[in-house]
């Protein structure tokens, strides 16, 4: 084993997986701007107690879910099934 190999070496992401990571920072952060859903999505997660980084690879994580739904299914995306209104029973509950 060499130096780096051992038990306890951390691996080195891929740098596709780097890319994607940034490529969803930069859809996420832009859609803060454009999409009144997204941009509340961040806002609920942000009150909730999320540091920025994280509500927004949260906000990234539901993008790229609502990605696959829409390429299983072929549907066009679809903002207000995307991002629902919050019920009022969520609303008086935060």
């Amino acid at each position: 084993m060499h130096g780096s190999e051992g038990a306890g070496a951390r691996r080195r992401a891929p740098a596709t997986r780097h890319r994607l990571n940034h490529a969803g920072y930069l859809w996420a952060f832009a859609s803060l701007r454009t999409s009144t859903g997204a941009n509340a999505h961040y806002r609920r997660r942000r009150e909730h107690g999320d540091w920025h980084a994280a509500a927004q690879r949260n906000l990234f994580n539901r993008m790229i879910g609502q990605l696959y739904h829409c390429l299983q299914r072929r549907e066009l995306f679809d903002e207000q099934s995307a991002f629902p209104a919050p019920s009022q029973a969520e609303a008086a509950a935060a």
